[in-house]
This record gives structure tokens, sequence and C-alpha cells, in this order.
């Protein structure tokens, strides 16, 4: 009994268990098989770099203190963040990488550097 490739059907030779017929076929039927889930982590790690890029320039910038419709411009999703921690006095901060925020009741964020991340560097 001959064997086809999972991927592309063509007669497999070689060892009996053999699926694929190539490592580009079986790289292709596996990309194929994931492209969903990899497209969705893709796009969410896009967002993360872009809202990481917004709050590290305005940091480097000097700019501590942004009004939230200023980071709305820039393109940032406040729904996309790496983690978020709460002090103790009770105080949200989310973080997107190393640059976090804090929102003010005046609409206003204040932003944060974590520096316990450039340990890792």
């Amino acid at each position: 009994m001959e064997k086809k490739c999972l991927d592309c059907g063509a007669t497999i030779r070689g060892r009996t268990d053999k699926k694929f017929c190539s490592d580009q076929c079986r790289n292709n039927f596996n990309n194929r098989l994931n492209r969903d889930s990899n497209n969705y982590v893709r796009n969410v790690h896009g967002l993360l770099r872009k809202n990481r890029r917004i709050l590290s320039d305005l940091y480097e910038e000097g700019r501590r203190r942004v009004h939230r419709d200023a980071l709305i411009a820039l393109g940032y999703n406040f729904t996309f963040f790496t983690h978020m921690i709460e002090t103790s006095a009770g105080e949200r901060l989310n973080y997107c990488f190393e640059y976090g925020y804090t929102e003010k009741a005046d609409d206003f964020i204040e932003l944060r550097l974590n520096t316990h991340y450039l340990d890792y560097q």
C-alpha cells in the first residue's frame, strides 16, 4: 500500500511511519493547521508593540502626564496591556512591558517606568 503525503499527496518513500514527503510539506501542513491561532497572536503582539512604542516615545520625551485623549489620538488601545499591578494604596497600574500608566480622576494618565524590566537586559 502506497502512503500519500498529507500536504501535497505525493507518494512517500522511506520509513513506514512517515506522513510527509519533505520538511517543506510538513511545515506547510503544520503552518496551515496553526494559522488562525498564529494570526491572533501576531495581531495581539502587534497591538502590544504599538502601545509600548507610544508609551515609550512619550516617556522618553520627558512627558510624565498626558491627557487620555492624546493617547487615543496617537492610536493607543487601552484594551491591550501585558500586566496590571495594584498597589497597597489601591492604585491600579497597567503596564505594556516596562512602560505603564495609572489613570487619574481628571482624565489624565500618569506614565511610569518599571525599572525591574531593565535588570533583564
